[in-house]
């Protein structure tokens, strides 16, 4: 079993086939490709090659930290298997094809679909692992000048409740807080986050803040006993699907024992709550009525956690200074907003927020879901830096600075990721561009969604997918383009602390990979060309991701995410800048709303000459308050009964990362799990004849797994854990997971779905 953290220190680095970090190796700054920690790193270059890799001692957030998975980037860099020639899909076969073939195909294709069946019949799927400069530049072209919302991609399936839950409370996306929280938070809550294994070096910090100062607590809200329980000193395990209660339960003692900021809340919070459809202010007195249906004793009823624990939890949140950190297991549900609403909840009534240690943090799960695909709004509903598709004056903007034909931009929102790949297999979308993404693995209720981007066999629709390596979505595709990743190429990652950082190209993509970013220039040529897209709206305005990067700067200038000061060679001299960071002499905000701290309260539109040092206001917030949501308990879309009597839940483990598409390519990760496993309490492997290593049939309503089984007090009863990696049909879960989702966010319920078990 891998270590709790997983994180290694600066000194270390991984040679690659062989070869050693020599004298004359150089070492260049950069940031790793793995997840939203957005650890800094050097990489070590000679020959032209990319040799070794290790953690950036200088970095003022990860201080020269990394997880296994990153030691081996080099090695996955340089895979076999690397796509490095495009190929069109021929007689069934996918064979290789000069750039220009595939590239006049793709475009035909799409402006074909534009011209017969309206700007809606496209679509494009992209990522939170696409450079911010990628992202912006795709959405710039199929909003604004194509002239359809339906722009989507893999981080609606990850952080989109996420999204809802800071919008709906603050006013704005992304966490007021940083990583230097972490350094004075006497309570840590971690909230469905396997931060051991999935973000092993934020857990790293807080392993050290606790050792360093014995008064730490730790605050666990999980069904499993993943590594982060073994710290903890309070541990809630709810059914999952369950745990609004708890959070109702935990506000309710704040309540009943006093522990209410009373001073805070009348100066900064406001009560709402929904009446037949409608948000409608209500008081503090009609928010303590709402908590009566959710006493401890209550919760414990609905979700299966000691009302004792919820008390001891509830107390020692209000003791403070408490930071909250949180991922999937909180984000992928039909409740997720609300959810993610609950814990701030916690954070406002208790004034635990705005200072050091004390603030509610979503961790993200793709290096750049923040900075590239939620800030840029590179969604079908949202716009950049906090504007909405729905509002005109937002549109107009957008219109303005992107050179669009007025009216352009639709006031409706496009098609969401599930909606998206069914419309596909309805053949209303004609077109789709998937970029840096594997929605064939990754997809909840995965075989429909297959079956819909492999039905161009009779030649509808057509899917072009742009990756680094073979995926389970190039195998359906018409046409795939070899990319260059990460330090083949320049660009920015937004991590989860809101610090933008460079990573600069110090090698050569293998054979004809080009950049996202350089495929995404030539198509918007070819559609102007083919007059489906305005000359000269895209074609000749950028030659470099620098070119974009002056134009997102002033796209964000003025907003409540201003970075106007982060130009690029701040980008290129120092380790990132946490926005806002309005002025090139501004360091950085490591709290956002606080006088004195951050930059918008201080000066400019937002700024607040009536407030102290260190007082906070929601300046974005509705009447500069935040709100305190009464959200009702919800059972999860699909709840167990008599013929699906399991709860199936899928998440991560240290080695590997999402699909697997690259970790998978390192042995020495792959040694650490060589296949897929199943957990299973013993009770339950007990009644079903399993034993440890059985292969186990797991089906649901929608399909099935074989994997084998691993029987270990980890889940709690009724429960079975699966991660998500492996991609072989047996074992490919998502075809089993199910596709409902939050109605606010669309966010998909992957942690909680109805199954059944047998012995294979």
């Amino acid at each position: 079993m891998a270590s709790v953290a997983g994180a290694v220190g600066t000194n270390v680095s991984l040679p690659v086939l062989g070869q050693t970090a020599q004298p004359d190796t150089k070492w260049v700054k950069s940031v790793c490709r793995f997840c939203g920690t957005g650890c800094g790193v050097l990489l070590g270059v000679r020959d032209g090659r990319l040799v070794a890799l290790r953690g950036d001692p200088k970095h003022p957030s990860t201080r020269g930290l990394v997880c296994a998975k990153a030691l081996f980037l080099p090695k996955i860099v340089q895979a076999e298997d690397r796509l490095r020639r495009p190929m069109i899909r021929k007689n069934g076969r996918l064979e290789p094809a000069p750039w220009d073939e595939a590239m006049e195909l793709i475009a035909s294709k799409f402006a074909d679909a534009i011209r017969r069946h309206g700007a809606d019949s496209v679509a494009y799927y992209g990522s939170g692992q696409a450079m911010t400069e990628e992202s912006y530049l795709a959405n710039r072209l199929f909003k604004g000048g194509i002239g359809t919302n339906n722009v989507e991609g893999n981080p609606r399936l990850c952080m989109a409740s996420a999204v809802g839950g800071y919008v709906t409370t603050f006013g704005k996306d992304e966490p007021m807080g940083s990583y230097d929280d972490i350094d004075h938070a006497r309570v840590f809550f971690l909230i469905g986050s396997n931060t051991a294994e999935c973000h092993p070096v934020i857990f790293d910090r807080i392993l050290a803040s606790r050792a360093e100062r014995r008064d730490v607590r730790v605050i666990v809200c999980d069904p499993r006993k993943n590594p982060v329980v073994s710290m903890a000193d309070v541990h809630l395990d709810p059914i999952p699907g369950y745990d609004l209660p708890v959070f109702h339960a935990m506000a309710h003692v704040i309540v009943r024992e006093n522990k209410v900021d009373r001073e805070f809340v009348e100066r900064n919070v406001q009560f709402k709550a929904v009446k037949d459809g409608e948000p409608v202010k209500v008081g503090f007195d009609d928010y303590v009525k709402f908590l009566d249906q959710y006493s401890p004793q209550r919760a414990e009823i609905i979700s299966g956690v000691p009302a004792h624990l919820i008390e001891e939890a509830a107390r020692l949140f209000s003791f403070g200074p408490t930071m909250s950190l949180w991922t999937m297991g909180l984000n992928q549900r039909i409740t997720g907003v609300w959810a993610n609403n609950l814990i701030h909840n916690l954070h406002l009534l208790t004034g635990n927020i705005g200072k050091p240690g004390a603030t509610p943090f979503s961790l993200t799960g793709q290096p750049n879901a923040c900075g590239g695909v939620r800030d840029t709004g590179s969604l079908c509903h949202i716009l950049p830096y906090g504007r909405s598709v729905k509002k005109p004056a937002h549109r107009a903007e957008m219109e303005k600075l992107w050179g669009a034909r007025k009216g352009t931009i639709r006031p409706k929102p496009g098609l969401n990721t599930v909606e998206m790949f069914k419309a596909l297999g309805r053949d209303e979308i004609k077109a789709m561009l998937v970029l840096t993404t594997n929605p064939g693995h990754s997809m909840p209720n995965a075989t429909p969604h297959r079956d819909a981007m492999g039905k161009s066999r009779d030649g509808k629709p057509f899917v072009c997918v742009i990756d680094a390596y073979p995926t389970r979505t190039t195998e359906l595709a018409d046409v795939v383009l070899p990319a260059a990743m990460w330090a083949e190429k320049t660009g920015v990652f937004g991590m989860s602390e809101r610090r933008y950082q460079l990573h600069p190209q110090i090698i050569d993509a293998p054979g004809e990979a080009r950049s996202d970013f350089d495929i995404l220039l030539d198509f918007a040529g070819r559609l102007e060309k083919k007059g489906v897209v305005p000359r000269g709206y895209i074609a000749g305005k950028f030659r470099t991701t620098d070119d974009v990067w002056e134009e997102l700067r002033e796209a964000g200038k003025g907003t409540a995410y201003d970075f106007h000061g982060i130009t690029r060679e701040r980008l290129r001299r120092e380790r990132g800048i946490r926005w806002p960071a309005p002025t090139t002499d501004h360091p950085g905000t490591s709290r956002r709303f606080v006088k004195g701290e951050d930059p918008l309260r201080d000066n400019g539109p937002y700024a607040d000459h009536e407030l102290a040092p260190g007082e906070t206001k929601f300046y974005a917030a509705p009447d500069h308050r935040a709100i305190v949501w009464l959200r009702p308990h919800k059972p999860p879309a699909e709840p167990v009964d008599e013929q699906y009597p399991y709860v199936l839940s899928t998440g991560r483990v240290l080695e590997h990362w999402h699909t697997g598409t690259m970790t998978m390519k390192a042995d020495e990760l792959k040694r650490a799990y060589p296949e897929c496993f199943v957990e299973i309490h013993p009770e339950d492997a007990r009644k079903l004849g399993i034993r440890n290593r059985s292969k186990v049939r797991i089906t649901s309503r929608r399909g099935e797994a074989v994997i084998r089984a691993r029987v270990v007090n980890i889940p709690r009863p009724g429960m079975v854990f699966v991660p998500m990696h492996w991609d072989d049909d047996p074992s490919l879960i998502n075809r089993v997971t199910i596709d409902a989702y939050d109605p606010g966010s669309k966010q998909p319920e992957f942690k909680v779905c109805a199954v059944r078990l047998a012995k294979a």
